[in-house]
């Protein structure tokens, strides 16, 4: 019997410790996508109330003015897109479900990686192997890594089929350097793998002058499908919308012949108010672009903070690069952890939410290794803290950082980061 994960890492949460999984594995329980704590952009909720009585069903796969926007969208980052081979659903993961469903074959994902991968590929049956990360970046597997996992899996019997990856990544926050995504996607179609390229997150670097960012859709058009969940940076999380790009070819043709099939058998549908809202911000017109650019510098300042505390504190975190999230290694105070009973990431998530006030969720919850002390930190908590006036002066504010209700959450959190520096400095070693 061929194992799903190379280091047989528990996709569902159980542990020695003794947990009880309910609550800690289900896909139900899982992270989501991290919220940016602001209000709803005023131009977005106009579009949507005015669209509010369109009572109709959207087409499976989006309508064509959706379609339409999403083309030009693609265009203006350099991966010129017709209409044909664009795909809408009410979310990302709607879109990898009907990826998974239609390319047969075992999945390969990266070590850690999104919380919503891996779980589409399981409930379809579907072998998922995780990659480790290489130590600069994740979201891409390390193509040597990557390359001896192809080959066990295959001397097991496996028939590895898809590879998902993420050039600017959730959990960790950070992107993928050009020759890193280059060497691992020429492995991948060498092999003869499809790539599911998620770029959720490409458009919130925090520095966009200083951080060089790629689609594999570049470097091998005819092997990679994109997929943008709009949640990461046009689209409040709770008004679910994505769009997939497929490739312009015989294959990317048959490809989202099938995913349109599996969408409209599962009625995966975008609700017409909301394929509205998100016509208006794949359009791209100033009022969604400088909300845009406003967040994604809050979010930075807010996640250089957050890692700042916490390296100081004696753990380690890559600085993040993009998103509303960094990934943090709590190794180096795992005896002050285990004096607070905190043994693996499981332990670490209820420990730190609890103390924060806020979701702090393990790393196995991404694919990491259960006894490791890994965490996702969201900023998106630390400025959804106040009152909805409080919340958008965090746009406008030339110092965010000093409004209180933001200064609050983070001597909130560097208290507790503190606290477990001091306490590993006097915990004897084990």
């Amino acid at each position: 019997m061929r194992r799903t994960d190379p280091v047989g890492h528990d996709p569902v949460g159980r542990h020695p410790a003794g947990h009880d999984p309910v609550g800690h594995g289900p896909v139900r329980y899982g992270p989501h996508l991290p919220d940016d704590g602001l209000p709803v952009l005023p131009e977005l909720s106009a579009v949507l109330a005015a669209a509010a009585g369109r009572g109709h069903e959207e087409p499976a796969g989006g309508a064509p003015a959706l379609l339409d926007t999403a083309c030009a969208y693609w265009d203006r980052r350099g991966l010129p897109t017709e209409p044909g081979h664009v795909a809408a659903a009410p979310g990302a993961g709607a879109l990898l479900l009907a990826l998974t469903a239609a390319l047969d074959g075992d999945v390969l994902v990266p070590r850690p990686c999104a919380a919503w991968w891996a779980p589409y590929a399981r409930l379809l049956g579907r072998p998922v192997f995780h990659v480790p990360t290489p130590a600069e970046s994740g979201g891409v597997p390390d193509p040597y890594a990557f390359l001896e996992t192809i080959r066990r899996v295959r001397a097991e019997g496996g028939a590895p089929r898809l590879l998902v990856l993420s050039v600017a990544d959730d959990p960790t926050g950070t992107v993928a350097p050009p020759e890193l995504l280059h060497e691992t996607v020429e492995a991948a179609a060498g092999e003869g793998l499809h790539l599911v390229s998620d770029e959720t997150w490409r458009d919130t670097l925090h520095d966009p002058h200083a951080t060089v960012l790629l689609s594999p859709a570049e470097m091998f058009p005819e092997r990679v499908t994109v997929v943008t969940d709009l949640a990461g940076a046009l689209l409040p999380p709770g008004w679910p919308a994505a769009v997939a790009r497929f490739p312009a070819s015989a294959a990317g043709d048959g490809l989202h012949a099938r995913v349109l099939d599996v969408l409209t058998a599962l009625g995966a549908r975008v609700a017409a108010p909301v394929a509205a809202a998100a016509g208006y911000a794949l359009a791209e017109p100033e009022p969604v672009t400088e909300r845009r650019s406003a967040a994604v510098r809050l979010h930075a300042r807010v996640a250089t903070a957050v890692h700042t505390a916490v390296v100081a504190a004696g753990a380690t975190a890559r600085p993040p690069q993009a998103g509303r999230h960094l990934y943090a290694d709590l190794g180096p105070l795992r005896d002050a952890l285990g004096a607070r009973g905190v043994g693996d990431a499981q332990d670490l998530e209820e420990y730190l939410a609890a103390r924060l006030g806020m979701p702090a969720p393990g790393g196995h919850r991404f694919g990491d290794d259960l006894q490791a002390l890994r965490v996702r930190l969201s900023t998106g908590p630390v400025v959804g803290g106040g009152t909805v006036e409080q919340r958008a002066a965090c746009l406008l504010s030339p110092d965010p950082l000093e409004l209180p209700h933001v200064q609050r959450a983070l001597i909130g959190l560097k208290s507790v980061f503190d606290d477990l520096r001091d306490a590993q400095r006097w915990e004897p070693p084990r």
